[in-house]
C-alpha cells in the first residue's frame, strides 16, 4: 500500500503511512544554525499548536491544528536537546542543568510568546524533553470560534453582553475544561469584548493571552531560583493587581490560593473578573474551587455569576472543541452553591442550545442597567447581527474584529 498525501504547503508534506495511525509531518528544507536547532523549522509553522521533543530516541512530535498529533522527520539527539533547552531557559534567566545551583526543569516562554516546559535527566530519565505551546502569530478570534462551530452566534452574542455588561454590570465568570480543550483561546476571544475605556489587568504563570486592548497591563509569576531569587506567586500578582485600580481582571489559570483572592475581588465590587481552571463539568468546577488547594468558602461562590465549560468531543472521527455547558450560580442550597444550567451541548445535533431555565444573571443585569428583559433580548440580537455580518464578510483578524466592537461602543455610548 502506497503512502497517502493528505496535505502540502510550503516545504511541508503531511501523509499517512501504511500500518501507523499517526500522520507523518515531513519538512523538506535546510535549517541554518540557530538557538533552537532543528526545532526552528517547526516553530515557524503557524499551523502547529504544539512541538513535543521527547529525547533523542524518538522523532519530534507535533500537534497540527487540522491533523492532530503527527510524527515528524526531525530528530534531535540528547546533547543538542540539552543545549536547546539551556538556550531557551537562558531567555528567562533560569540556570538549567543537573547540579548545585542548577534546576533540572523549568517553565518559560520564547521571545514570540510561545510557552515552554523543559526537563533534564534525572527528572526525565529517558533524556531531555521540551514541550512548546506555540504562540499564534494570527490570533484566533470569536469569529473563528463561530465558523468552527465551537460556539454558535447567539451564544457568542450573549457572551458579548455578559462581558460588556451593557456598561452597567459585567459578569464574573470562569472558563473550565480539560487540557487542550481551548480554555485560554476562548478566554482570549472573550477579552476582545472588553471596552477600551476599561483598565484591563491580566495575571498568568506564563503570559499567553493575546488581547488587542488599549489599556492593558500584564503580570507574570516567577519561580524561586537556586540563587535565592524569591518566588512571585499568582496570588502575589493578583493581590498586587487589586491595588492598581483595575476595571477588569483576567487570571490565566486558577490553581491555588489565588482562587480565594479572585473570589474576594468578585464579592467586593470588582465585577468583570474572570479566569480559567481545569475541570470537566460545572459541578466539578464548584467542588474544585471549594476543595484544597483552592479552599474557597462556598458562600463566596455567590460572587461568581457564570461557569462556562469547554471540551474536546468526538465528531466524524476527529476531535473538535465545543462549549458544552453554561451554568449560573443562583444562590445557596443549604451550604452548597446551587447551579442552574442555562446552555447545554446536544451531541446528537452537535449544537449548544438554551435549556429554558430562567437566567438569574439576566435579571441582575437588567436591574443594573435599568432595562426590561425585552431590551436585553434586543441587545443580544443586535450583537448577533454584527457577528454574523463579520462572518459573512470574512472579517476575522483580532485587530479588525476588535475595532468593530469598539466602534460599536463609541457609537452607542450613553450620555
Amino acid at each position: 500500500m502506497a503512502e497517502s498525501v493528505i496535505s502540502q504547503y510550503g516545504l511541508v508534506t503531511i501523509y499517512m503511512q501504511p500500518g501507523h495511525p499517526s500522520p507523518m509531518y515531513h519538512y523538506d528544507g535546510t535549517i541554518e544554525e540557530n538557538p533552537y536547532g532543528a526545532l526552528a523549522a517547526l516553530l515557524e509553522d503557524d499551523q502547529l499548536e504544539e512541538v513535543m521533543y521527547n529525547g533523542g530516541s524518538q522523532c519530534v512530535k507535533v500537534a497540527h491544528r487540522e491533523f492532530g498529533i503527527c510524527r515528524s522527520n526531525i530528530w534531535v539527539d540528547d546533547d543538542e536537546g540539552i543545549q536547546i533547552g539551556k538556550n531557551i531557559a537562558a531567555l528567562t534567566n533560569v540556570p538549567l542543568g543537573d547540579g548545585p545551583g542548577l534546576v533540572p526543569l523549568f517553565d518559560g516562554r520564547l521571545p514570540d510568546g510561545s510557552r515552554v516546559n523543559g526537563t533534564l535527566p534525572p527528572i526525565s530519565p529517558d533524556g531531555p524533553t521540551l514541550t512548546i505551546r506555540k504562540f499564534r502569530e494570527d490570533p484566533i478570534t470569536v469569529i473563528d470560534l463561530i465558523n468552527w462551530g465551537t460556539i454558535n452566534s447567539r451564544l457568542a452574542a450573549m457572551m458579548w453582553v455578559w462581558v460588556e455588561g451593557l456598561n452597567a454590570r459585567p459578569a464574573n465568570f470562569v472558563i473550565a475544561g480539560g487540557t487542550g480543550s481551548g480554555k485560554t483561546t476562548t478566554l482570549n476571544c472573550l477579552g476582545m469584548f472588553i471596552p477600551w475605556d476599561k483598565r484591563l489587568l491580566t495575571v498568568e504563570d506564563t503570559a499567553e493571552l493575546q488581547v488587542y486592548h488599549d489599556h492593558w497591563l500584564r503580570m507574570e509569576t516567577r519561580q524561586e531560583r537556586p540563587d535565592g531569587t524569591l518566588e512571585v506567586s499568582m496570588d502575589d500578582c493578583l493581590k498586587s493587581s487589586l491595588r492598581m485600580r483595575p476595571d477588569r481582571i483576567i487570571v490565566g489559570e486558577v490553581r491555588g490560593p489565588e482562587a480565594s483572592t479572585l473570589l474576594t475581588a468578585m464579592n467586593t465590587g470588582h465585577d468583570g473578573s474572570c479566569g480559567s481552571l481545569h475541570s470537566n463539568t460545572a459541578a466539578e468546577t464548584v467542588t474544585r474551587l471549594c476543595s484544597a488547594p483552592m479552599n474557597v468558602p462556598p458562600i463566596m461562590l455567590t460572587g461568581l455569576d457564570l461557569i462556562i465549560m469547554q471540551s474536546r468531543v468526538h465528531r466524524g472521527g476527529s476531535m473538535v472543541r465545543r462549549i458544552t455547558e453554561v451554568a449560573e450560580i443562583s444562590g445557596m442550597e443549604g451550604d452548597k452553591p446551587r447551579l442552574n444550567p442555562i446552555w447545554k451541548y446536544d451531541p446528537t445535533t452537535d449544537s449548544t442550545i438554551e435549556t429554558g431555565v430562567p437566567s438569574k444573571f439576566r435579571e441582575t443585569l437588567c436591574a443594573s442597567a435599568g432595562i426590561k428583559p425585552s431590551d436585553f433580548e434586543t441587545a443580544v440580537q443586535m450583537r448577533e447581527d454584527i457577528l454574523l455580518r463579520l462572518c459573512s464578510k470574512g472579517t476575522r483578524s483580532i485587530e479588525d474584529v476588535t475595532k468593530v466592537f469598539q466602534s460599536y461602543y463609541s457609537a452607542n455610548r450613553r450620555s
